[in-house]
């Protein structure tokens, strides 16, 4: 099993692990409301953003994958994090017995298809390393990871509640047909 963080690289990013001096850039971009939009809603402070760190670095150690951090290639600064992880959120076992899929990205770097090239690449990784099925969740108000979910070969597996908010449960059972 993989204990340290593979690196890879995009056209436009590199996907690595966090390093220590990523922490700040981190914890801003966590404390931004438009990025916690429709993750849990609230901002996160300088210690959550802290445990979240940990908790990313700590799961390539635990599971053999995890969360990489997103560089922009043309500056090195950290926009974002992709990738996986065990979120055991009792959504049952349908949900929880699967490595769930994850992708933020600063609101500066939106729109200009970087989400989608650092998904894709993570999820290139896992279908040759790991494979198997995924899961994620995506707030269901929110179009643009809905859209980006079903690019990455995800199918709703059903509709539920999570913390009060309206969630979609998504499964990709392996990489979609490609064209």
């Amino acid at each position: 099993m993989i204990r340290s963080t593979p690196m890879i690289n995009t056209a436009r990013l590199t996907l690595c692990a966090m390093r220590p001096e990523d922490f700040d850039r981190f914890a801003e971009i966590w404390r931004d409301p438009c990025v916690v939009r429709h993750i849990g809603g609230l901002p996160r402070s300088r210690g959550e953003a802290w445990d979240s760190f940990l908790r990313n670095a700590g799961h390539w150690h635990m599971a053999g994958f995890g969360q990489w951090g997103v560089l922009q290639q043309s500056n090195r600064k950290l926009i974002g994090q992709a990738g996986f992880f065990y979120g055991n959120r009792d959504m049952g076992d349908d949900f929880d017995g699967f490595p769930e899929a994850g992708w933020v990205l600063a609101p500066e770097v939106q729109g200009q298809g970087l989400g989608y090239e650092a998904a894709q690449a993570a999820h290139d990784w896992f279908d040759r390393i790991m494979p198997g099925p995924l899961v994620a969740m995506v707030d269901a108000t929110n179009g643009a990871s809905q859209k980006l979910a079903k690019k990455l070969g995800y199918v709703l597996l059903r509709e539920a509640q999570y913390k009060n908010t309206a969630v979609r449960l998504l499964r990709r059972n392996g990489p979609p047909a490609r064209a």
